[in-house]
């Protein structure tokens, strides 16, 4: 059987090695396919294109985009992006703009109160990466201000604390709109991470299709077989197509292995076949 791993994460946002290095491992450990899926940012997409088709991996372009719903922070999958569409680059832009505020506001706040970071730090010698809470979480632990990322986002790092603010509400329709103008496959990512009961994953999931949601990431290295089990439930009740990532980060996420998440995560290529029927039809 073929395997794919359709969320991934490079150095383009908050990953640990290039978009190169991420499509040469995706080969080296057997896969047949993988989704590019940076937070904000399709920038790494040529890269890792050029990469996959030297060591023969389909690459599926894609991008992860964060809303808020009630304060809670949730995140849409966009498969399929087309990284010559300046009309997206420049909508991405504007949605880098709202982030990199509340990353400026959070780098003051740690400086205010003693903590030796710089931008330098977060950007770890990239330039024009998307800097999300793990570049916080990596320089604290880096730097001695906690024993591990973990304790870093356990620590300092949720979300309504003294150094991380509540993201400004960016809404799930805009995000909608955004992935959907620009002809990309929508899919919410990891659902069992918001906290949810099933039947409030259920009505928001329903809510989203209605605004052109067409899939629903079932298989998840943070999603347990009964939980996976469940949300195939609710995509096949919903008309929604099952997708599966484990969430690569590299070292950020050391017990995350492409295409295999904590161990036990195999995505059959059959899923992406049936997005891709579904994308084209």
């Amino acid at each position: 059987m073929n395997f794919v791993d359709l969320h991934t994460h490079s150095t383009a946002s908050d990953g640990t090695l290039s978009p190169e290095e991420v499509a040469t491992l995706a080969s080296l450990k057997g896969l047949q396919a993988m989704a590019l899926t940076d937070h904000d940012t399709i920038d790494g997409i040529s890269r890792a294109k050029k990469a996959s088709a030297t060591c023969g991996i389909e690459l599926i372009p894609g991008i992860e985009l964060s809303c808020v719903l009630g304060g809670t922070e949730i995140h849409i999958l966009g498969f399929f992006a087309d990284e010559t569409d300046q009309k997206l680059l420049d909508d991405l832009k504007s949605l880098r703009k709202i982030r990199d505020l509340r990353n400026e506001d959070m780098l003051n706040r740690f400086r205010e109160d003693g903590f030796d970071i710089t931008w330098e730090d977060l950007r770890n010698g990239v330039s024009d990466t998307v800097i999300t809470r793990a570049h916080f979480a990596r320089v604290l632990s880096q730097k001695g201000y906690a024993p591990s990322p973990s304790h870093a986002f356990e620590t300092y790092l949720q979300y309504g604390g003294r150094y991380c603010i509540r993201p400004k509400d960016v809404t799930p329709g805009q995000i909608m709109e955004l992935l959907t103008s620009h002809r990309m496959w929508p899919c919410l990512a990891h659902p069992m991470l918001y906290h949810m009961e099933y039947r409030e994953i259920r009505d928001f999931a329903d809510h989203l299709k209605s605004l052109g949601l067409r899939g629903l990431e079932v298989y998840h290295s943070s999603h347990s077989q009964s939980q996976s089990a469940q949300l195939q439930v609710i995509a096949r009740e919903l008309g929604l197509l099952p997708s599966g990532g484990s969430d690569f980060h590299g070292a950020n996420k050391p017990d995350v292995e492409i295409g295999r998440g904590r161990g036990g995560l195999r995505v059959s290529y059959s899923l992406l076949r049936d997005i891709k029927n579904d994308y084209c039809g």
